[in-house]
């Protein structure tokens, strides 16, 4: 009797470049592609609400796309371990495949459900996917991770190129007799009580066709302005596939190789170096999300949280342009453009002094790409308790780089109109004062770190 393999889909969510659906193929018996929502096992974070609304349209993409080479995805909830066993009885499998995952919870979930697996006869296997090279490939002459983005990016360009994608499969061999599934619409991914998404039906279209589109769109029609114009936040000049590498949709070595093809996509490249290196680093922190890698930082000292001020950033009602217009960006469309991420982010903590971890919960709840290592990393990088972190004393100016990047208010009168009026809003706190005020708790750091 044929044994199936099952090949257990995480943020891979695609069938060309698939290691794991790769395997499985090679096996030669029927497949069985598993998603699991994992809400309960211990560490694992629970996806926002932006992120939700994008699994359920990518889940329905790939479920589709699978049917149509005669394969199928089954969709489960529960505890990822006791689920993954539950299918392999209920399936009779002989293997199961998956693409590697790198945070600290999930590894653990993977490194136990691998060996009691095995212990059962069950043949299994793990495949690099995610990212062009693996966290402990990575390191310096002393062994230890990277803490800046220079030396660790030339350290990866020294190693053997980046593997070249797989192609996709034209067909997968289906099982005789399909397992219970759910139906993903019962997961209640998308909001309906109300229904707030409009914004990101109108910006997106998640899944692996429109994820491919995008990425020949971007390499044919938008690379040569990247270097340009990516700061400028109504350029269009960023690639957008934030989301779509989030989800696996696209995979890396997809976008390496495309990017290398047409001979001038350094700066573009080096971006995926910045995701790299941001997972090399939760690799090694796996509580990035919530202490300061630098602990000196442990030492500031926050004030007392007012609620209305830090609504006031998240609603985009603070009185300063170029952050208002951000946030009502995030809120609509579920993205941000990164030059204003930073914006935002440092405006919440060096001007409002409101600890960096609730603006990543935020952006955690409200992004469409928000990963479990770009999101924290690049907030302590802004609040400079993070690898490579700007200094401190780097405070963006939010009027500043509003007439660097938006010097004729496009941006600003696209998602907050009307503070280019005869009557703008009035700031809900002075630029220069709280600068200082920052620089002052930020001196209490500084006598931490001296000891």
């Amino acid at each position: 009797m044929p044994s199936p393999s099952i090949v257990w889909f995480r943020d891979d969510l695609r069938l060309a470049d698939n290691p794991a659906l790769r395997a499985a193929i090679d096996r030669g018996e029927p497949i069985i592609g598993l998603y699991v929502l994992d809400e309960e096992s211990p560490g694992i974070r629970p996806l926002g609400g932006a992120a939700r609304w994008w699994l359920h349209g990518s889940l329905a993409s790939l479920t589709e796309r699978l049917a149509e080479r005669g394969g199928a995805l089954v969709l489960r909830r529960g505890p990822a371990d006791r689920v993954v066993r539950e299918a392999v009885t209920d399936a009779g499998a002989g293997a199961v495949f998956w693409n590697r995952r790198y945070g600290g919870p999930e590894r653990e979930l993977d490194a136990g459900l691998k060996a009691g697996l095995r212990d059962a006869g069950v043949e299994v296997a793990s495949f690099a996917a995610s990212l062009l090279f693996e966290p402990w490939a990575v390191t310096t002459g002393a062994g230890t991770p990277y803490a800046v983005f220079s030396p660790f990016w030339r350290a990866c360009q020294a190693l053997p190129t980046p593997r070249a994608p797989l192609p996709e499969p034209r067909e997968i061999a289906g099982p005789r007799h399909p397992i219970h599934s759910d139906r993903l619409g019962d997961w209640d991914l998308l909001p309906n009580e109300p229904d707030w998404a409009g914004g990101l039906r109108e910006a997106w279209e998640p899944g692996e066709p429109a994820a491919r589109r995008r990425l020949r769109e971007f390499l044919d029609d938008d690379l040569d302005h990247y270097a340009r114009a990516r700061d400028e936040p109504a350029a269009g000049a960023t690639s957008l596939l934030s989301p779509r590498l989030r989800w696996g949709e696209v995979s890396p070595h997809q976008v390496w190789h495309g990017g290398v093809a047409t001979g001038r996509a350094g700066k573009f490249l080096s971006e995926l170096g910045w995701r790299e290196f941001a997972w090399h680093t939760l690799f090694h922190s796996p509580d990035l999300a919530t202490k300061n890698l630098r602990r000196e930082f442990d030492a500031f000292p926050w004030p007392r949280l007012r609620p209305s001020v830090l609504e006031a950033w998240q609603r985009g009602r603070t009185g300063i342009a170029l952050v208002d217009a951000g946030m009502r960006e995030l809120w609509e469309t579920g993205y941000m453009h990164n030059r204003v991420r930073m914006v935002t982010a440092s405006f919440l903590i060096k001007n409002l002094l409101i600890d960096w971890r609730l603006g990543e919960q935020w952006f955690w709840d409200t992004l469409v790409d928000a990963d479990a290592a770009n999101n924290p990393f690049n907030w302590q990088w802004v609040a400079g308790s993070g690898a490579d972190a700007a200094p401190y004393f780097r405070i963006f100016n939010p009027d500043l780089q509003a007439k660097k990047f938006d010097p004729n208010g496009h941006y600003v009168r696209q998602w907050a109109p009307e503070h280019l009026s005869d009557e703008p809003p009035r700031p809900i706190v002075d630029l220069r004062e709280t600068r200082q005020a920052a620089l002052a708790a930020y001196d209490v750091v500084k006598r931490a770190a001296r000891g």
